[in-house]
C-alpha cells in the first residue's frame, strides 16, 4: 500500500473511548476506528494518521475543535514530550472508570466469564508522589525540543539526567520535577545533575559508550528510609567518591548510598556487584508490624500504600479461618505470603528467581514467622504432582504471575489440585481473562477487585476469588 492510502486527515472526529496502553480511540461517522495517543473520551479533533491497519487507523490528534469535560490540567511541566503519566489530562475519576471498564470488557469479552456484580474500582488515596523507586538515566546530549531546535540560540549545558523519550533508547529529557516519588528524590536528583555538571564529570553518551555517570536509582520506603544506587561506568576512584561524598553529606537522611560500576552495553544491574558506600545495603519497608528488607536489587510493589491495601484485599478474599495449608504462586519476596501468614496454618511460596527466595526467607527469619516454607524453580517444572505429594495439597490459592499471565500447564496443575478457593491477583487483566476462561467449567467467580496502583497511567491490578462449582 502507498504511502498516500496510509497517511490521511479525518477532520472532525469524536474520540469516544480509551484502549490500551494508554490511547484513546476515535470513531468517525461512517464507524472508521482510529487510535490516538494525545486525546481524551469527548475531545473532537482532527487527525492525521501514520499509521493504516486491517481495522483501523493510528493517528495523531493535530486540532481540537471541542474539549471534553473530563479532562483536567496536567500538573508536569514535562507532560506530552516524558513517556510516564500519560493520563494527567484525565481527571483521576474518569481514569477508574475506564480502568473498571477495561477489566469489565476483558474478563466478559476476552474470557466470557460470568461475573458477580463488580465492587467499585479501589482508587489510590495519593494521586501523585506515590512511587517508592524510580530510575533515571544520565546524558551529555539531553533531547532538544522543537522550539530549542529552532531558536538557534546557545542552549548551554547539553547535560541529561531523566528518562527516556518514548520508543528512543539514546534520547533523555532532562527532567525539573517529577511529580511521582515524594520529597526528597527531586532534590537528590537534581543536586546530584548540578554538582556533576559543575564538577565535569562526564555524563554518558549510549550511542559512543563514552562518560562517566550512567543512571540513579531512588527508592524511598513509608518509614522515611531512603536509597540512593548510583551507577558509574568506568572505574574513576576519585571522581567517583568526590560525587559520592558530595551526596552523602548533602542528604544525611539518606538511609542507604550504594554505587556499581558497569562497563556493559546495557544499564541492568542484575548481574553487577553492588556495593555499598555508606550506610546499610538495604532499607526497610513496613506494613501491619511486617518489615521487608529491600536492598537493589528486589522487587517491591512500587505504590507501598496501595500495596497495603491490595494485600489485605487478597487476604479478606482468601477468607482463611486459621486450619488452611495455602499455597503462594509467583510469592516474590514473600510480601503477601507473609501478609497472610497469620491467619493461616502453613504458607508455602514458590518463585523462580532465587535472589527473592532467598530474601523471602530472610525476611521470614526476621519478622519471626514460623510457618512459612520458601521454594525457587520454574513454576511449571516445581509445582508438580510430587511437589503437592511433598508438601500436601493447599487448601487455599494465591497467585500473582508476571504480566503474561500463568502458563498453561501451571493453570492445568491447579485444576488438578482443585482446592476450594483460587485467589488469583493480576497486573493484565487481559491474560487474567484467558487464564480463567481455562478454569471456567470448575471454578465460578465470585468476587472482582479492582486497585489502581499507577493513577496517571492506563495500568490496572485486579484481583480475583474463584470458588469450587458445587
Amino acid at each position: 500500500m502507498g504511502r498516500k492510502n496510509r497517511k490521511k486527515l479525518f477532520e472532525q472526529v469524536a474520540v469516544v473511548d480509551t484502549a490500551t496502553k494508554g490511547k484513546s480511540v476515535a470513531k468517525t461517522e461512517d464507524g472508521t476506528v482510529i487510535f490516538v495517543p494525545n486525546a481524551v473520551p469527548g475531545d473532537v479533533v482532527d487527525i492525521q494518521t501514520f499509521k493504516k491497519r486491517r481495522a483501523y487507523y493510528e493517528g495523531k490528534a493535530v486540532k481540537f475543535h471541542s474539549l471534553s469535560d473530563k479532562r483536567t490540567e496536567p500538573v508536569c511541566e514535562h507532560f506530552g514530550v516524558c513517556g510516564g503519566c500519560k493520563w494527567q489530562h484525565l481527571a483521576y475519576e474518569h481514569q477508574l472508570f475506564y480502568k473498571q471498564k477495561e477489566v469489565y470488557n476483558n474478563l466478559t469479552r476476552l474470557g466470557k466469564i460470568e461475573l458477580p456484580e463488580l465492587t467499585p474500582i479501589l482508587g489510590s488515596a495519593n494521586e501523585y508522589f506515590y512511587r517508592n523507586k524510580m530510575e533515571f538515566s544520565f546524558s551529555d546530549s539531553r533531547w532538544l525540543t522543537q522550539e530549542e531546535v529552532d531558536s538557534q540560540e546557545d542552549l548551554g549545558s547539553r547535560n541529561a539526567l531523566g528518562f527516556h523519550i518514548p520508543g528512543m533508547w539514546d534520547k533523555i529529557l532532562d527532567i525539573n520535577k517529577c511529580h511521582l516519588q515524594a520529597n526528597p528524590s527531586n532534590a537528590i536528583r537534581n543536586a546530584i545533575k548540578e554538582f556533576a555538571t559543575e564538577n565535569d564529570l562526564p555524563f554518558f553518551n549510549t550511542r559512543n559508550q563514552t562518560g562517566l555517570l550512567r543512571t540513579l536509582m531512588i527508592r524511598t520506603s513509608s518509614i522515611g528510609e531512603v536509597m540512593v544506587l548510583i551507577q558509574f561506568y568506568k572505574d574513576e576512584q576519585e571522581k567517583r567518591e568526590l560525587l559520592l561524598n558530595y551526596v552523602q553529606e548533602t542528604f544525611p537522611e539518606i538511609t542507604s548510598l550504594l554505587y556499581v560500576i558497569n562497563e556493559k552495553g546495557n544499564d541492568t544491574i542484575y548481574d553487577q556487584e553492588v556495593i555499598c558506600y555508606h550506610g546499610r545495603d538495604h532499607i526497610f519497608e513496613e506494613m501491619e508490624g511486617l518489615q521487608f528488607k529491600i536492598n537493589a536489587k528486589s522487587f517491591y510493589q512500587t505504590n507501598s500504600e496501595q500495596a497495603y491495601e491490595l494485600y489485605k484485599i487478597t487476604r479478606d478474599f482468601a477468607g482463611l479461618q486459621g486450619d488452611e495449608l495455602v499455597y503462594d504462586l509467583y510469592t516474590g519476596t514473600g510480601t503477601i505470603a507473609q501478609f497472610v501468614s497469620k491467619k493461616a496454618r502453613k504458607v508455602i511460596g514458590v518463585e523462580s528467581v532465587p535472589e527473592a527466595i532467598e530474601a523471602a526467607k530472610e525476611n521470614a527469619k526476621h519478622n519471626t514467622i514460623t510457618n512459612t516454607e520458601f521454594y525457587v524453580g520454574d513454576m511449571k517444572k516445581v509445582f508438580n504432582a510430587s511437589f503437592i505429594e511433598t508438601h500436601g495439597t493447599p487448601d487455599v490459592i494465591i497467585t500473582d504471575p508476571p504480566r503474561d499471565g500463568m502458563h498453561a500447564d501451571v493453570v492445568e496443575q491447579i485444576l488438578a489440585i482443585a482446592p476450594k478457593k483460587v485467589v488469583y491477583v493480576s497486573c493484565n487483566s487481559a491474560t487474567q481473562a484467558r487464564d480463567l476462561a481455562l478454569m471456567d467449567n470448575l471454578y465460578k467467580v465470585t468476587k472482582v477487585q479492582a486497585v489502581d496502583m499507577f493513577p496517571q497511567t492506563h495500568h490496572i491490578e485486579n484481583v480475583v476469588l474463584l470458588e469450587k462449582r458445587k
